[in-house]
């Protein structure tokens, strides 16, 4: 008898689902900042040709993939070659014990500001407020200091409606949530949108974040970063969009959704950072200063930049719980797809009820966040994203492209896609794989491994790195060897491709 594996309801599910996991934090405050400092409109030119080039091909890989070889990463990986097992258990694991248990963290920030904005918690220095008093941050990451009880307890409701969610399965809980939360999300953004437009200043801010400097497209960091961002925020490498694909139907449109996955994730990053924008160049007129001196990025810009223009919006509590609210859903749909990730590799291997498990995952996620808690958790979460993100996710993509490129007949893949999409694949699709894709993210890789030996990240001492960043990659990899050695005690290993139950040849 054939193991059947749970399908979405709908196409649209299944799409709001990759939306959700593309959709994250860094959508609205990382690619904001990115265009201001890269040329304004100007940035849009890499970043398309990025999204083109790279971001869609990628994504259609990955998607045709969980598809056709009907399985999570590691499933998929095995079923290409076996000795590539551990590849999709390194995704997966550094993934969902590394990523998650500092997002969850950052979320756990979030749902704290979104109750601190109803009286303005956060006084009038948020800068003093976020970094001495939140978060209380130690001078060194060897400094663990205490737990901060206030992120504990947002956590643990973090964790909470994490397990809620993805213990419910694919079709009851992921599929369902996002389609509450993606159009809520939308109609909150468009909300702060059509409110920060009206504020005096807006204009300034808008014109600093789109007016087009183009001088700018000559520095090759703008390009490395156009391409770094469309890697980052499509959830590329985490294992996520292969574990979502395999529970498409058998008439899946590949192509169609991957597009439509990209260009919603995209066109809400830059819809976003108009409302980013806006209050940045409306602070920035109140207070009698350049945009300049008012924007920060990354997280001093959603918490210390934001919380400020806040204090200076007539309303501005309403407005702020907005915004922080939009944050905690969007937070939410993306960490609730990596943990499905892990969860559809175990599952598919060792057989495990998926409940049960979900329940022991979820508790050992909780307890491995409560170190990005302490007064230290800050310096630990820059070091391990620093090295998960740029070391991990990129190895991963371009071996991906070598295993599928290389060791797999790629134009099987192709005719699959092609047999059930709208919009075909030509053979531009397999050249990108197998050559384009792997030399720039190897040239990005390159440029960060050249960089950290030149001068030890974020100036960290040695120490710190190695102990905290280069061993959890280290461990992670370790891991990854240890679950592809394991027995598979289920039959989807000995399940075939979806070409090959068609006649497909390999």
């Amino acid at each position: 008898m054939e193991l059947q594996r749970e399908q979405w309801k709908s196409q649209l599910g299944f799409v709001f689902a990759a939306v959700g996991s593309a959709v994250g934090l860094g959508n609205i405050w990382r690619f904001s900042y990115m265009a201001y400092s890269h040329g304004g409109g100007a940035f849009l030119i890499p970043y398309i040709i990025a999204l083109l080039s790279a971001g869609i091909p990628l994504l259609i890989l990955e998607f045709a993939l969980g598809h056709e070889r009907m399985g999570s990463a590691p499933l998929a990986f095995a079923k290409i070659n076996k000795k590539w097992e551990w590849l999709g258990w390194w995704a997966v694991i550094f993934v969902m014990f590394g990523i998650v248990l500092y997002y969850t963290v950052i979320i756990a920030w979030c749902l704290n500001f979104f109750f601190l904005s109803f009286y303005l918690g956060w006084g009038d220095d948020p800068n003093a407020f976020f970094f001495n008093k939140f978060l209380a941050v130690t001078k060194s990451p060897s400094e663990i200091g205490h737990i901060r009880t206030p992120i504990l307890l947002a956590l643990s409701v973090v964790w909470l409606i994490n397990w809620g969610i993805v213990f419910r399965g694919v079709r009851r809980g992921i599929e369902y949530i996002n389609k509450i939360f993606m159009p809520l999300l939308f109609f909150l953004t468009a909300v702060l949108v059509l409110w920060s437009i009206s504020l005096d200043g807006s204009m300034n801010g808008l014109k600093a974040y789109l007016e087009p400097d183009f001088s700018k497209l000559s520095d090759p960091t703008v390009w490395i970063d156009a391409y770094s961002q469309i890697f980052f925020t499509l959830s590329l490498g985490f294992g996520i969009m292969i574990a979502y694909a395999s529970y498409l139907p058998g008439k899946a449109n590949i192509t169609k959704n991957a597009i439509l996955t990209v260009f919603i994730n995209s066109g809400y990053s830059l819809f976003a950072g108009i409302a980013v924008f806006s209050v940045l160049g409306f602070m920035a007129t109140s207070q009698g200063k350049p945009i300049s001196e008012v924007v920060s990025q990354s997280i001093g810009l959603a918490f210390v930049a934001y919380p400020k223009a806040v204090s200076l919006i007539p309303g501005g509590n309403l407005f702020g719980a907005i915004f922080f609210l939009c944050l905690v859903v969007a937070g939410l749909s993306s960490s609730i797809s990596i943990i499905e990730a892990f969860i559809s590799a175990t599952v598919d291997k060792f057989g495990f009820r998926r409940k049960p498990l979900i329940t022991l995952v979820t508790i050992v996620g909780f307890l491995g966040s409560i170190i990005f808690t302490t007064q230290t958790g800050l310096l630990w979460l820059d070091i391990a994203d620093h090295f998960i993100t740029h070391y991990g996710l990129i190895v991963v993509g371009i071996a991906e492209c070598l295993l599928v490129g290389w060791l797999f007949n790629i134009k099987v893949l192709r005719k699959h896609v092609n047999s059930i999409s709208s919009i075909r694949l030509g053979y531009w699709w397999d050249i990108t794989i197998k050559y384009f894709v792997p030399f720039v993210l190897g040239v990005i890789l390159i440029g960060e491994l050249y960089a950290e030996i030149k001068q030890p990240y974020g100036g960290y001492s040695w120490t710190a790195l190695i102990l905290i960043g280069w061993n959890w990659i280290l461990l992670t990899v370790i891991a990854a060897f240890v679950f592809a050695r394991r027995p598979w005690r289920t039959r989807y290993y000995e399940m075939e491709g979806r070409s090959q139950k068609n006649g497909g040849n390999f």
